[in-house]
């Protein structure tokens, strides 16, 4: 179970030590109010701010960039407080832009805020988080400090090793676009009373979208790139999440997805018809393709989660390993860097790989080690086909001769540090 001090979770620019005794201790009839002072003060703002720049990101529909509003930080945020302080404050529409996902022809619509309107939510989620993260349960690991996708992968290891061996697979459909306004706000008011932060969310909620030409009000979700859509949504789900606990389900959820760890096939059908029930009330769906129940007592059965392909082998053991899309992702990287066009010399194309492949590695290198020799071997692959180019040959690099000519440890000498190599050093130092 993971522990966290409210002080690391809490920002130090607002909050006060006697903000953090009233969070541990409880606040009169368990509702905050007077915060709205703490989102536009001049120290939250510039933390936020520093945030937002850290972060980069695109421009917003005004087309100010990170480094314009930076160019006149002082001024901007000048005038941000005041708009924030006599309510004149507005935030613009949000710009709306596609970005592909892997494995598949379908995109991914996200909403990006103007830098402006990045720093007033980063504020406003300075003020708002603790207060409800203190209540999230456990089970929830999507976008919370303290929390990650490899904590919610040890989970799911450590309830496969108790035996719970039938999984709900689920996934809501559309989930951050179909969350329901006036739900959620009614969760937001049973923990904050102050109308400033209510009414501030609420506009947030409400801001316009502009996808390129057309203009649309949203009706219901909260747009995924903007910052406080992600508590937004975790709020939405705590219930959810209340509810298995009550019934001492076993729930892992990162996000809208989730598995819930069954001991028996009749108990992971009670916990689906419950979810079902849940979601009917709140307005929400679950995929019909992407929701299932997986028997992981039958060889060949799997399910997929947070990028990992969980499969019940022929030997008896269930592996993980990357899933395909995992796979194509980091393959989809590799192309670009390794076009054949690609000017730069090879010690430059194995530097501008490396970092892509360490941290791709630092997630997966729990799966089997021939994921990593075949990984490799397609990257040597595209490297030996810039290489014939240079030389004036056809051909994709798979020639004997080139293998000679061009080996494995040759491309070591140039730099490029393979993913085997890490996975052996890795298991190299369990061993010790």
């Amino acid at each position: 179970m993971i522990e966290r001090s409210m002080p690391a979770i809490a920002s130090p620019f607002v909050w006060t030590k006697q903000m953090l005794n009233a969070l541990s201790n409880g606040v009169k009839r368990g509702s905050w109010y007077s915060l709205y002072d703490k989102v536009f003060s001049m120290s939250n703002l510039r933390d936020s701010c520093d945030r937002v720049l850290e972060n980069k990101g695109s421009y917003g529909v005004d087309k100010v960039t990170v480094s314009r509003y930076e160019s006149e930080l002082s001024h901007n945020l000048k005038i941000l407080k005041d708009e924030l302080k006599d309510h004149s404050y507005q935030p613009h529409d949000i710009r709306r832009t596609y970005i592909p996902k892997a494995g598949t022809l379908e995109k991914r619509p996200l909403g990006i805020p103007t830098v402006r309107d990045r720093v007033a939510q980063t504020a406003l989620l300075n003020v708002i988080e603790p207060i409800f993260d203190s209540e999230f349960s456990n089970s929830s690991f999507g976008f919370r400090k303290g929390f990650g996708c490899k904590d919610a992968l040890r989970t799911v290891i450590t309830e496969l090793h108790s035996k719970r061996m039938f999984i709900v697979d689920a996934d809501i459909k559309n989930y951050f676009d179909e969350l329901d306004h006036e739900i959620l706000m009614n969760l937001v008011k049973d923990k904050i009373s102050d109308g400033n932060i209510l009414n501030l969310i609420e506009m947030f909620l409400k801001q316009g979208i502009m996808d390129g030409l057309e203009y649309s009000e949203p009706e219901s979700g909260s747009p995924q790139g903007g910052v406080i859509s992600p508590l937004l949504a975790n709020i939405y789900l705590n219930p959810l999440d209340k509810l298995l606990e009550q019934h001492n389900y076993h729930m892992i959820r990162y996000a809208d997805d989730f598995l819930i760890m069954c001991e028996s096939q009749n108990e992971a059908e009670e916990a689906l018809n419950l979810v079902r029930d849940w979601m009917a009330k709140m307005k929400l769906r679950l995929h019909p393709q992407k929701t299932r129940i997986v028997d992981m007592t039958l060889a060949g059965n799997y399910f997929e989660f947070l990028g990992y392909h969980f499969e019940h082998t022929r030997r008896g053991r269930i592996r993980r390993w990357p899933r395909s899309k995992s796979i194509t992702k980091l393959k989809d990287t590799v192309r670009y860097i390794t076009r054949r066009n690609n000017p730069h010399s090879l010690g430059v194309i194995c530097s501008l790989l490396i970092p892509h492949m360490k941290g791709w590695f630092q997630y997966f290198k729990h799966s089997n080690s021939y994921t990593f020799s075949g990984l490799d071997g397609f990257i040597r692959r595209r490297m030996r086909r810039i290489l014939r180019k240079r030389i004036r040959k056809p051909g994709t690099g798979r020639i004997k001769s080139d293998h000679v000519k061009w080996s494995n440890a040759w491309f070591q000498s140039q730099g490029y540090v393979s993913l085997y190599s890490m996975y052996e050093a890795e298991v190299q130092s369990l061993r010790s």
